[in-house]
């Protein structure tokens, strides 16, 4: 069993991929931290997430161990994350390491899931199920600024909204896979449910996949 999700920063879907692997004994891989891996090392290096070339040769030269780097989730890297998978080089460095995941679940597991911004339209476009979860830019902005918030004081609110909008624009206007629901996706908007709700609806959907299967 192959389940993908995919949506925006913010609207809850490590969450859900975390419960569902956990639920249905599948593999997880979140996607995400691959590129933020890649944004990491390029700031470390001192250099622009813009710069295709170095982008391109952090992205070829990442180690497993670099997914367990500490700072991958603070808003910064986020932000370069977003900047190196505009990058096609990047993005082509990348599909191999999450197709050969998906093809071959680690022993024990019966399947994987995997979230990211393209696993239902690119990575894995023959998945079991595709699920998109989304909410809308205000309740995301207001999710991130929880969270950040309680790691700094200093954090306003004004402008973790102005980031939102800004990656989302950029996710969703890169010329090499969007961010977009793939056309048998279902899409989940978790604006005004709450985590229960969310992850009872997937699950009621993933079987009726599986069932056709």
């Amino acid at each position: 069993m192959i389940v993908a999700i995919d949506g925006p920063a913010a609207a809850g879907k490590g969450t859900l991929a975390r419960r569902i692997s956990e639920h249905l004994n599948l593999a997880y891989l979140d996607t995400g931290l691959l590129y933020r891996a890649v944004g990491k090392k390029v700031l470390d290096a001192g250099a622009d997430p813009d710069d295709a070339v170095i982008a391109e040769q952090v992205a070829r030269t990442l180690q497993p161990g670099d997914l367990q780097a500490d700072g991958l989730r603070v808003d910064a890297v986020g932000q370069a994350a977003s900047r190196v998978s505009a990058v096609a080089a990047v993005r082509a460095a990348l599909l191999d390491f999450q197709k050969d995941f998906a093809a071959n679940p680690p022993a024990g597991f019966s399947g994987v899931v995997l979230d990211g911004r393209d696993i239902g339209t690119v990575v894995c476009p023959a998945a079991t199920a595709k699920l998109f979860i989304t909410a809308s830019t205000e309740v995301r902005a207001k999710r991130r600024f929880k969270e950040l918030h309680a790691a700094d004081s200093t954090v306003i609110y004004a402008r973790v909204l102005e980031d939102m909008k800004e990656r989302d624009a950029r996710d969703q206007s890169r010329a090499v896979a969007p961010l977009e629901p793939a056309q048998d996706a279902k899409i989940l908007d978790t604006s005004a449910l709450d985590s229960e709700q969310v992850f009872d609806q997937a699950l009621a959907f993933i079987a009726s996949k599986s069932q056709k299967a």
